[in-house]
């Protein structure tokens, strides 16, 4: 080879290095923050992406995904997304919990941000209205709190001669107290009491769920949200030492053992924001963009854990189920 095709092809290769990071510096930045981590947000996480690459966008190719995770310490979110709007990113993804949301819009009028909420977003001052959310927010409802009293209802119909359903809430959750007044509401309707068990922490929980060893309490209904979803095995195996019948917001709570779940299909509710998020980077605004709600509701059953508790689900129960696990 020829000194000067060396020296070339050398300097070719040295700026390798150079033109990758440049591309790179060229791309947009989308901030993720999450209240909690990445292993609870993971399936979330991949229906994001799923989204993203529906509107042409794919992570190292023509986005920077920069990731936040607070791991349940929600007084870490100002501080975190203060770094993400210093990082001056194209658009926030305040998601795994109402706090993520009203955490990211205190912190920029100018940046976009979406978010998931299992709550009303306009009655949480998140968005003017669902078709025209204005301002600077707009996100996907998929509506967990709202789906307690039809939980209510599965519960009944799988136990008809249930009297007394605990309802397991975390006060300090915004969908708590829709929870529990459509709950409420429900119970009258079908001639049931209820029982209010409050918990944020792991050692709430183990508390919370002790006092079925002495309450004549016959099922359990666990509300949406954090943290519910970080805890979902401890909840798992605390219902089955204790031989509780309860029912979940999410599917993977009956995947690793839980006896059913109803609700949206939070994947794709997630779906649903990274195509949000890559319409905007392609130069869409916020508020020309609806709340989108869920098009997926699920009931899981899974008749093995049912089996352990000597229950019999319905025929009609399994029929309908969007998913049964044997």
């Amino acid at each position: 080879m020829r000194r000067r095709s060396f020296i070339t092809l050398l300097g070719s290769a040295a700026a390798w290095p150079m033109a990758v990071w440049a591309q790179q510096a060229a791309m947009p930045v989308i901030g993720f923050l999450h209240t909690q981590s990445p292993d609870v947000a993971a399936e979330s996480l991949r229906g994001f992406r799923r989204g993203l690459k529906e509107a042409g966008i794919v992570e190292g190719e023509n986005v920077t995904i920069e990731y936040r995770w607070a791991e349940n310490q929600n007084d870490r979110l100002p501080v975190l997304v203060a770094e993400l709007v210093r990082r001056r990113v194209a658009v926030i993804a305040a998601t795994g919990g109402i706090p993520s949301s009203l955490a990211a819009k205190a912190a920029t009028t100018s940046i976009p941000i979406l978010f998931v909420a299992g709550e009303d977003p306009v009655k949480l001052g998140l968005v003017s209205s669902l078709a025209r959310p204005g301002g600077n927010l707009t996100g996907v409802n998929f509506f967990g709190a709202e789906m307690a009293a039809k939980r209510m209802e599965l519960l009944r119909e799988l136990l008809p001669t249930a009297t007394r359903i605990a309802v397991l809430v975390n006060p300090a959750n915004a969908e708590a107290g829709s929870t529990l007044r459509d709950v409420a509401a429900a119970a009258r309707a079908m001639d049931l009491q209820i029982g209010v068990l409050n918990a944020g922490t792991s050692g709430e929980i183990n508390a919370a769920l002790r006092t079925f060893e002495r309450e004549r309490t016959d099922a359990l209904l666990v509300g949406a949200g954090p943290p519910f979803n970080g805890r979902r095995v401890q909840l798992v195996q605390l219902a089955t030492y204790y031989r509780i019948p309860a029912i979940y917001a999410g599917r993977q709570n009956v995947e690793i053992g839980g006896l059913m779940s109803y609700g949206a299909n939070l994947t794709d509710a997630y779906r649903q924001l990274g195509v949000y998020a890559g319409r905007i980077l392609k130069g869409a605004k916020p508020e020309d963009l609806p709340v989108q709600q869920p098009t997926k509701f699920e009931l899981i059953i899974n008749l093995k854990t049912a089996k352990a508790l000597g229950l019999t689900v319905p025929l009609i129960m399994q029929m309908t189920a969007n998913e049964v696990i044997e």
